[in-house]
């Protein structure tokens, strides 16, 4: 698990962030790429009461959308983005044109950093943090362990020592929660159970008592109407009535218990076949990149623990050192993802030659 920011740091860059955000619906066919000073490419939308054009910088994120949603190979728009950006802007504005269509733009800074449907039900970090953050804080020594915001969403994962077990004997887990939400298009509103190992500090997801609010409402034809928008408040308030409800039930110390008694079946299988082997066939099922199928062996052999759960705390442990807090997470995700793999799917890890 990394640190990422403490709780201040947390409420700074989420305050900091509300006042650079500004959204528009923009008309692809009136919309146009454009490039600056012979490598910054820019979006630039027509003002309705105005002649003169905005132009806005065009963050990475954002650009995977454009070429997603124009059907463009992503290795080809990145190789027109880098080496040929004319050429990029050329194909892309033949399709805006070609294909027209209302999409969300959404700006941070004055940086485009998400082309969304015009559909898309804005759900805001400021709205999360306020509805959590205070149920949180009435969770006895509750502790937030750790936060970020990232490009793509933002992270709440806190823990309450006082709902805990043992999967073998010294070997304590806690209760805690993980928040997260995305403003730019990559994820649902999600509220997941963690459960974080003490002896390593592993953190990992559990898939069960999961709440995901997709961010779809009514389409939106006018920038004008991204602020007279009555029903997205409407959905807002139910979908945060149901965060505040998921919050205070993942740390329901029954279903922890459950979770706890399956983690400690997983101790009692044993890998009878090659380790090497068995991490090969794992790292599959979990998408690893071939350096991180390494971190994951070496972990198991540094665990010394080749059991199941064994290999399910080496899969964890990588949250440590991935390459960013997104992919952390996603590691915490696979464990969760093993604690629940059928025995049918274990037995061939576990018996891998």
């Amino acid at each position: 698990m990394k640190t990422g920011l403490t709780l201040s740091q947390l409420a700074a860059k989420i305050e900091g962030n509300k006042a650079l955000k500004a959204d528009f619906i923009a008309d692809t066919k009136a919309a146009t790429l454009q490039v600056q000073d012979d490598k910054t490419i820019v979006l630039e939308l027509p003002k309705a009461d105005s002649a003169i054009a905005d132009t806005f910088p065009i963050l990475p994120l954002a650009h995977e959308q454009i070429g997603a949603r124009l059907d463009i190979p992503r290795k080809y728009y990145e190789r027109m983005r880098t080496e040929a950006p004319d050429l990029l802007a050329t194909n892309v504005n033949a399709w805006f044109r070609k294909n027209p269509e209302k999409r969300m733009v959404r700006t941070l800074g004055g940086d485009v950093r998400a082309f969304l449907s015009n559909r898309y039900n804005r759900i805001e970090n400021e709205e999360i943090a306020e509805v959590v953050l205070p149920i949180l804080a009435d969770i006895p020594e509750v502790k937030i362990i750790s936060s970020e915001i990232t490009e793509r969403r933002m992270y709440i994962q806190a823990l309450t020592p006082r709902v805990q077990g043992e999967v073998k004997k010294g070997d304590v887990v806690q209760a805690g929660v993980v928040i997260s939400n995305s403003e730019t298009g990559h994820g649902a509103v999600s509220i997941s159970p963690l459960v974080f190992r003490l002896v390593c500090l592993n953190g990992m997801i559990a898939n069960d008592g999961r709440l995901r609010a997709n961010h779809v409402g009514g389409r939106i034809e006018e920038t004008e109407a991204l602020y007279q928008d009555d029903t997205r408040k409407a959905d807002d308030r139910a979908i945060l009535l149901k965060v505040r409800d998921h919050v205070r039930n993942a740390v329901d110390s029954l279903a922890f218990a459950q979770r706890v008694e399956a983690m400690s079946g997983l101790t009692q299988r044993k890998i009878t076949g090659s380790p090497e082997a068995a991490i090969e066939v794992l790292a599959k099922k979990v998408n690893a990149t071939d350096a991180e199928r390494s971190g994951i062996l070496r972990a198991l052999i540094e665990g010394g623990d080749l059991s199941a759960w064994g290999m399910l705390n080496a899969v964890t442990a990588q949250a440590h050192t991935a390459a960013d807090y997104d992919r952390s997470i996603e590691f915490e995700r696979m464990g969760g993802a093993l604690l629940d793999l059928p025995a049918t799917e274990w037995r061939r890890v576990l018996e891998a030659a």
